[in-house]
């Protein structure tokens, strides 16, 4: 390939076009001032999303990411620009979301020296990054991109950081794109045993009451339509982690609801009633085990993973099956015998029966006057034919919102999971929408979360995007409120808020608002939301005591439920 002379920052952006970037989320600073200037040149090919704190940037590149399956990508500045994206960027090894931070550094000559605007950022995210790397020559750059990106995609998805010195992006370079796909000392798609496939199949046909627990793992290999084939073919009922609920329509015979601490009840038992466990793509996080002393004591476990890090991590498993979800499902589904397992599969009936008449029912259709949670979340889902994507952001109006909204694609669902971040939602609706255009995406938001990244719905009015926000508005820091009544006998310390008025705000971001308070009021209000053009924001004051059941307390059973 010809080689051009061009500046490092051209270099830069010539890459991220090559490696099909199409938007950046940034925030420009004196440090990464030569990035945006080529940028200038560079409009009709990149579109760059000014948002209003870079923390806002990571979250909307991880919108974008988990909505389209590319890799989204952060532009931000030195010092604080660069530490506002930690948390993004360990939210988004926590979730193994691909995603590339690119940083502006000081000048190579100044690094060391404790220099204006100036931090270790190597360092600092090493940890919670698949790869950190700090450029100082602009020869290097096209170089530590594609190997970047090759990193942050390759095997199971995650974060990367590349830090580029100042005279780096300012030097000159023959440019040359040379595409990375390979590194000798990273092995993303490890071989499959033919000897583990063999063995798991063969504990799954002699399996009387085999359960799947479906982690994220399956979307991101795009691995649905192997495992429709593996359930149906084995007759076998599923449950899924937060992360992986639309792999599956939520109306599939064979899709049993999710699995945890807030998670339905057919699942939660019936994981501690199997006799044969396949876990797919999931990494058994505390918040599905519950106490690991009495989870699935009685079963055998096979575990499907591509990271051989989660084999026996949490949970130790009879088969472990290393490799990409969507060819280990294939090769195991040819060796299943077909077969039927209805009276199983029938035996939830009854805890789906328990759990509509002993949480669903009274959430969905209350008898009181004040509105719940539950209802407002299924309300919006139905009026969008369930074809939505939702994203949360973090406590009750998260667990509400995964529990009532319905899903019929995949890559249906935006939240934080690992990490917990609040403030998260806002922002990873913002990338969701520019990743998935063409469909509605439907924010959930508690009145505490929406306060942390406010700011953004300034991004929402400069790009004009079309997001609809339901603010679920109890006045206080709703799921710590839960909590301090479940377990710190009702001393309500630090979480009741005295709140803004959120119409005016969004009235100042010329975005689209109304307050509804009345359930009567509330299905009309709903169709204004949606029928508007553009961005609209609906308040919904719900009743400030509202608990998210079930329930499972904090390193308990996962069958020991409260209601």
């Amino acid at each position: 390939m010809e080689s051009r002379k061009m500046t490092g920052s051209e270099a830069l952006l010539n890459t991220l076009i090559t490696e099909g970037v199409e938007c950046i989320f940034g925030y420009p600073g004196g440090q990464a001032i030569p990035i945006y200037d080529k940028l200038y040149d560079y409009k009709d090919k990149l579109r760059h999303v000014l948002v209003r704190h870079e923390q806002g940037a990571t979250h909307a590149a991880q919108g974008y990411a988990r909505v389209s399956g590319k890799v989204g990508v952060a532009l931000v500045t030195s010092g604080p620009g660069a530490t506002n994206t930690i948390t993004g960027i360990a939210d988004a090894m926590l979730d193994s979301t691909p995603m590339v931070v690119i940083a502006g550094q000081v000048p190579s000559s100044l690094l060391g020296t404790d220099a204006f605007q100036e931090v270790d950022v190597i360092g600092i995210t090493l940890p919670i990054t698949k790869w950190a790397y700090q450029v100082r020559r602009a020869e290097d750059i096209a170089w530590a991109v594609s190997r970047a990106f090759y990193i942050a995609s390759a095997g199971r998805p995650g974060p990367v950081v590349i830090d580029i010195s100042k005279d780096a992006q300012v030097g000159l370079v023959d440019y040359v794109y040379k595409p990375v796909d390979f590194i000798r000392s990273y092995q993303p798609w490890p071989e499959i045993s033919p000897e583990k496939v063999k063995e798991a199949a063969e504990l799954i046909n002699r399996a009387e009451r085999p359960f799947a627990l479906v982690g994220q793992g399956v979307i991101l290999s795009g691995a649905e339509k192997e495992l429709k084939s593996f359930l149906e073919k084995a007759d076998i009922p599923a449950g899924s982690t937060m992360l992986g609920l639309s792999a599956m329509p939520s109306d599939y015979r064979l899709n049993k609801g999710m699995l945890g601490m807030h998670g339905n009840i057919g699942p939660n038992r019936k994981t501690n009633e199997c006799d044969v466990l396949i876990a797919i793509g999931m990494r058994f996080d505390d918040r599905v085990t519950g106490d690991l002393k009495t989870y699935a004591r009685q079963a055998k476990i096979i575990h499907l993973d591509i990271d051989a890090s989660e084999m026996d991590k949490n949970v130790r498993a009879d088969v472990k099956v290393l490799g990409n979800a969507k060819d280990t499902l294939r090769k195991i589904t040819r060796l299943l015998n077909p077969a039927e397992h209805g009276k199983w599969i029938t035996s939830f009936e009854q805890d789906e029966k328990e759990e509509q008449e002993k949480v669903i029912e009274k959430e969905i259709h209350p008898q009181g006057e004040l509105l719940r949670m539950g209802e407002v979340v299924r309300k919006v889902s139905e009026a969008t034919g369930n074809r939505a994507i939702l994203v949360t952001d973090v406590g009750q109006n998260q667990m509400m919102g995964v529990r009532y909204f319905k899903y019929t694609e995949t890559r249906s669902v935006v939240t934080s999971g690992g990490l917990g971040t609040m403030g998260f939602g806002l922002p990873a609706a913002i990338g969701a929408k520019i990743g998935a255009p063409e469909r509605t995406v439907c924010l959930f938001v508690g009145d505490g979360g929406l306060q942390m990244t406010l700011q953004e719905l300034g991004t929402i009015m400069q790009e004009k995007l079309e997001v609809k926000m339901i603010l679920l508005n109890n006045h206080f820091l709703g799921m710590v409120r839960q909590w301090q009544e479940l377990f710190f006998d009702e001393r309500y310390s630090a979480t009741e808020m005295e709140n803004p008025d959120f119409v005016a705000i969004a009235g100042a971001f010329r975005i689209g608002a109304r307050e509804v308070k009345e359930r009567e009021k509330l299905d009309d209000a709903i169709r204004e939301m949606l029928d508007y053009k553009g961005s609209y924001l609906l308040v919904v004051d719900v009743e400030k005591s509202g608990m998210v059941y079930p329930m499972v307390p904090a390193g308990g059973c996962i069958t020991e439920m409260l209601f």
